[in-house]
């Protein structure tokens, strides 16, 4: 049996023989850098059908029919994750990306409209059904499993969830946390929302993305109107308080934007984003 390591798209695994090898084996002259593309990348394009290759390959097969493009395992052994039904805190995540429309995003850069408010109830029904979906499917393979709700607070004194979705996507290497407190992917920039399905399932983790890839940019926190972002740029271990004055975050979204979910929402910060322009820039020269 071929064995293959698990990389994810946002970090490259370098030197890795057994996949190199398995994959000039059924593809000639593929040229393919290692450390340019993953080893997982590698193996979808070469449409290996034998899912041995990979423990647990039903997952590929799975997140290619959801039409799930971005997703990775992330090792949260050293985090404090929600507990199975033994009281056992799970040790692994399946985070998933979940692209928003670009022309929605970025209508938004005065503040959010009615469209934004669609696209975001939109996406989050996708990202709980298919969560729960996932979950189940885990569970039915006799494995403990669970979804996080795509934008609940448990805690509304902090303002957080269960656990951060943004966690398990820099610890499986999907991307980086920018100044404006989000996640932003190479790919989709940070124009996204976050899916989270934490299990006992035995899967190769991603390399996590350990730094940030900002640059000197300081559009979002510029373009703050509640002046809510710190300016600091992201690390691993970071406090969400060191990037992000929450209670002034909140505030400003109830006071000018009750009307969307709540105040629940605002995204300005996200709409200018450089890495999100791009997505929308590629799009208009494909279409």
């Amino acid at each position: 049996m071929i064995s293959l390591c698990r990389g994810s798209l946002e970090a490259p695994v370098a030197g890795c023989r057994s996949c190199t090898t398995a994959v000039q084996g059924i593809v000639d002259e593929a040229h393919l850098l290692v450390g340019v593309i993953t080893c997982h990348r590698l193996l979808q394009e070469a449409r290996l059908s034998d899912s041995s290759i990979i423990p647990h390959g039903w997952l590929d097969g799975w997140m290619d029919s959801q039409e799930i493009a971005l997703w990775g395992v992330a090792d949260l052994r050293d985090f404090p994750t929600p507990q199975d039904e033994k009281g056992k805190r799970f040790p692994i995540a399946l985070s998933m990306v979940f692209p928003m429309t670009p022309l929605v995003i970025a209508s938004i850069q005065g503040g959010p409209n009615p469209a934004y408010a669609d696209e975001y109830a939109r996406v989050n029904r996708q990202i709980d059904e298919l969560s729960k979906e996932l979950a189940a499917e885990i569970a039915g393979r006799g494995f403990q499993a669970r979804s996080l709700p795509a934008t609940v607070r448990t805690d509304t004194t902090l303002m957080r969830g269960d656990f951060p979705h943004k966690t398990a996507a820099t610890r499986a290497g999907l991307g980086w946390i920018g100044r404006h407190c989000q996640l932003i992917t190479r790919r989709f920039g940070s124009w996204i929302r976050l899916g989270t399905v934490f299990t006992d399932l035995e899967l190769t983790s991603g390399r996590p993305i350990e730094r940030n890839f900002c640059g000197h940019c300081m559009r979002c926190v510029d373009a703050c109107p509640a002046k809510a972002l710190k300016g600091k740029a992201w690390c691993p271990g970071l406090p969400r308080e060191e990037l992000l004055d929450v209670q002034a975050c909140d505030h400003w979204k109830k006071e000018h934007y009750i009307q969307y979910h709540n105040g629940h929402i605002c995204g300005i910060c996200s709409s200018v984003c450089p890495y999100g322009i791009r997505v929308l820039r590629q799009a208009a020269n494909i279409g």
